[in-house]
C-alpha cells in the first residue's frame, strides 16, 4: 500500500510538527523561511538572529490556530508524519522578490492579489517521495482558494547529472512546477525561471 501524503495550512500544524520538518541542521534550520523577507543587510549579518528568525516564522505562520484567517504556507504529512514544508503567500510578503527581472512584464510588482510560492523543505529520510510535487499541487489550490488572480515561483533548471546543493534547490525545480501546471513566462538568471498560473 502506497503511504498517503496529507497537506494542511500550516496554521492547523502544530508548531513542534513544523520544527520536525525543518529540524536542527542544514540552511532551513537558520533561515526559517525569512530569506525572501529580509532585506540584505537582517540577511547578511546577525541583526535578525536565527531564534529572531524562528520567533518570526511561528508569529506569521499561525501554528496550532485553526481559526486564523491567514498563514503563509502548508505542512505535509505521510501516514501522519510530518515531512514536508511550502511557503506560499501574497507575493507582496516577499521584500526581496522585488530583485526579480521584470523585464517585459507589465504588471504592478505590489498586487497581492499575485501569490508566490519561494521555499520547500522535504524531511531528512522522507526525499524522493513526491512530497515537493504534492506540495506545488496543493499550494496552486490553497492561493485560489484564497482569491489569488495568480500564482508564481521562482524554481531551478536542473538538468540530468547535473548537481545541485540543496541551498540552491529550495526553490524547488522547474519540473515540479510544470508538473503542477505552471508555465514558464521568463527566465530570471540562465538557471532560474518564473513560472506562473493565472486563475
Amino acid at each position: 500500500m502506497t503511504p498517503e501524503v496529507t497537506i494542511v495550512p500550516a496554521n492547523q500544524a502544530s508548531w513542534e510538527d513544523l520544527q520536525a520538518v525543518l529540524g536542527s541542521r542544514g540552511y532551513h534550520s537558520g533561515c526559517w523561511c525569512q530569506r525572501h523577507k529580509l532585506r540584505g543587510r537582517e540577511w547578511d549579518s546577525d541583526l535578525v538572529p536565527v531564534a529572531e528568525r524562528a520567533r518570526r516564522l511561528r508569529t506569521q505562520i499561525r501554528c496550532g490556530q485553526p481559526e486564523a484567517d491567514t498563514t503563509s504556507g502548508l505542512v505535509a504529512y505521510l501516514d501522519g508524519e510530518p515531512v514536508g514544508w511550502c511557503a506560499v503567500e501574497p507575493r507582496t510578503a516577499y521584500v526581496r522578490l522585488g530583485r526579480v527581472p521584470w523585464a517585459g512584464r507589465a504588471e504592478d510588482k505590489a498586487d497581492d492579489m499575485v501569490w508566490a510560492v519561494t521555499c520547500f523543505v522535504t524531511r531528512k529520510g522522507f526525499t524522493r517521495r513526491g512530497i515537493s510535487r504534492a506540495l506545488a499541487r496543493a499550494a496552486v489550490d490553497f492561493a485560489r482558494e484564497r482569491g489569488a488572480r495568480a500564482i508564481e515561483a521562482y524554481p531551478m533548471i536542473t538538468q540530468p547529472g547535473q548537481e545541485s546543493t540543496w541551498d540552491e534547490l529550495h526553490v524547488g525545480s522547474r519540473s515540479i512546477f510544470a508538473a503542477a501546471g505552471f508555465d514558464e513566462v521568463s527566465r530570471s538568471t540562465l538557471r532560474r525561471v518564473v513560472m506562473r498560473i493565472d486563475f
